[in-house]
């Protein structure tokens, strides 16, 4: 441990020095000079008092750094002042102690005893160490104190955020150096001035109503300002600022958001531009979705346009066919009508001359001729009714679809020797009457066309229902044929395929052809049945 004189000296022996100090204390109290130990240990004493004077110095300088730092006013006079104060302490606290030990001298008439005086000089000793020691720990506490101020103090000019004190009428205070070099001035310069004249025109309004709030309460108020200065780009930036507990001021912290505010502008155009962008993707996948349907609908065009060429190209070659087929009709129905009609009417002509000649001179044979007559005008209308049914069969209209088909197949069989079986269900007469007719000419010209190619023994025509339709199936063990072949060939043989075809399909129908060679051919014609028809029985021949 050190005093002010310097290091303590260790004692040669406890003996003299008790005799002395004994010594000393008589010529003490008889008035007489104090000795150098007791000057010395006086000076020890006032010096003691004079170190802890200055620790409270150093602690009221602290205080008037800190108000300083606070209130933004100038730290060096109020140092002044208490230097000042600090170097007249000692010498105030030197002359209260004299004053003080005169009382006690005045007071105390009973002599000092050499163990008084013994245990006066050790309090004194240990009352100097304690002293010393409190000296030393103040001035550590001194040294860590002005660090710490000078720590804080850098830490509080050198911040990333301006600090600011702002009064109540909007006057700077306090700014650090962060602050001033967000407006490009001199702290010195920029204290004193109104912090709103640094305010963008259009965001001071906003700045107004801001400082109002925070000191109408306690609670902390934040806003967004635009900071312009002369000489300094505008800069965007968030203050947040809560009024002091004198309610004279605020402190504001302003941190500089230029860059983000950049940032979020340039993030703002990248959103816009990736909706932009988004928008284009959907519109060229819609284009080019569009585009495939257009070529899509353009090859299904070409399709269809070729398709009808092809339907035009049969078209025309059906109604050469046709005009053709009622040519040879016409020619067939002349020959029949000259050949057999004709000349049947012709002999019955002849007959009839014969008779008028007879009547008067062969009585004998007139009943005879008059009966041969009678047999070829019958011969006549048999064939007339021919015709008429292989025209329009009235049976169909009278008696219904499977009576027209008996009386067409027992024909067929006497002109063509080929034997047909008819099997149908009754209910197939519920249809109407061009469905019933479209059945009937396809079995017709079905089994026509078993007796001019397929050069068949037996056919069978065979009616069902089926899945809420009428089937008709007419299958012969004829030499059949190859169904490409005839199907896309341009002979006249393919008009009653074709024929037969167009009149189930006009009946919302399907027909079907299946055939091979040496396999027979069988014909399908399904003709959709109404629900309102009844159920029948079968009918078997």
């Amino acid at each position: 441990m050190e005093s002010r004189g310097g290091p303590l000296k260790p004692e040669k022996s406890a003996m003299p020095k008790k005799s002395k100090i004994l010594a000393r204390m008589i010529q003490l109290k008889k008035g007489a000079r104090p000795s150098r130990s007791l000057q010395s240990a006086s000076r020890r004493l006032a010096d003691g008092a004079r170190t802890q004077t200055k620790r409270g110095a150093s602690v009221a300088r602290e205080g008037f750094r800190r108000d300083a730092e606070n209130s933004g006013r100038d730290a060096r006079a109020p140092q002044d002042e208490l230097n000042r104060s600090g170097l007249d302490a000692p010498a105030e606290l030197r002359r209260r102690a004299e004053r003080h030990f005169k009382k006690r001298r005045t007071r105390s008439a009973s002599p000092l005893t050499e163990a008084d005086a013994q245990r006066l000089l050790h309090e004194l000793e240990v009352h100097q160490i304690e002293l010393e020691m409190q000296n030393t720990e103040l001035r550590t506490a001194r040294d860590e104190a002005e660090a710490a101020l000078d720590k804080y103090t850098d830490l509080y000019d050198f911040a990333p955020v301006g600090y600011f004190t702002i009064a109540a009428s909007g006057t700077i205070q306090l700014v650090n150096l962060t602050g001033a070099r967000m407006f490009g001035i001199d702290r010195s310069r920029l204290l004193g001035r109104v912090f709103g004249s640094f305010v963008s025109e259009e965001r001071r309004p906003v700045f107004d109503v801001f400082l109002k709030d925070v000191f109408a309460g306690q609670t902390k108020q934040s806003c967004d300002l635009m900071l312009v200065s002369k000489g300094q780009p505008p800069r965007a930036v968030n203050i947040e600022a809560r009024r002091s507990p004198n309610g004279k001021e605020c402190r504001a912290a302003v941190v500089d958001i230029t860059e983000r505010k950049r940032t979020e502008e340039a993030q703002r155009r990248i959103d816009v531009l990736a909706a932009s962008n988004q928008k284009l993707e959907r519109e060229i996948v819609r284009r080019q979705a569009v585009e495939e349907a257009l070529k899509q609908s353009e090859r299904h065009s070409r399709q269809l346009l070729e398709q009808s060429r092809h339907m035009q190209e049969q078209l025309r070659l059906l109604s050469r066919q046709v005009l053709s087929a009622q040519e040879e009709e016409r020619k067939k129905i002349s020959r029949e009508l000259h050949d057999v009609i004709a000349q049947t009417l012709t002999g019955i002509t002849v007959r009839l001359a014969a008779l008028k000649a007879d009547a008067t001179v062969n009585t004998k044979d007139l009943e005879r001729n008059i009966t041969r007559t009678q047999q070829l005008v019958e011969h006549s209308v048999n064939i007339v009714h021919r015709f008429a049914r292989e025209l329009r069969p009235t049976v169909l209209d009278d008696l219904g679809l499977i009576p027209a088909l008996h009386t067409f197949m027992k024909g067929f069989r006497e002109q063509t020797g080929i034997r047909v079986s008819l099997s149908a269900v009754a209910a197939v007469e519920q249809l109407n009457g061009d469905k019933r007719t479209a059945l009937y000419r396809v079995a017709q010209e079905a089994l026509t066309n078993v007796a001019r190619h397929a050069q068949a023994s037996q056919a069978e025509v065979r009616i069902q229902k089926l899945d809420g339709a009428i089937c008709m199936k007419i299958k012969d063990n004829g030499k059949g044929f190859q169904e490409e072949h005839l199907l896309h060939s341009k002979k006249s043989k393919r008009l009653g395929l074709l024929g037969m075809r167009e009149r189930v399909e006009m009946a919302s129908g399907n027909f079907t052809i299946k055939s091979a060679p040496g396999k027979g051919t069988t014909i399908l014609a399904q003709i959709p049945f109404s629900s309102g028809s009844a159920r029948g029985g079968r009918q078997t021949r």
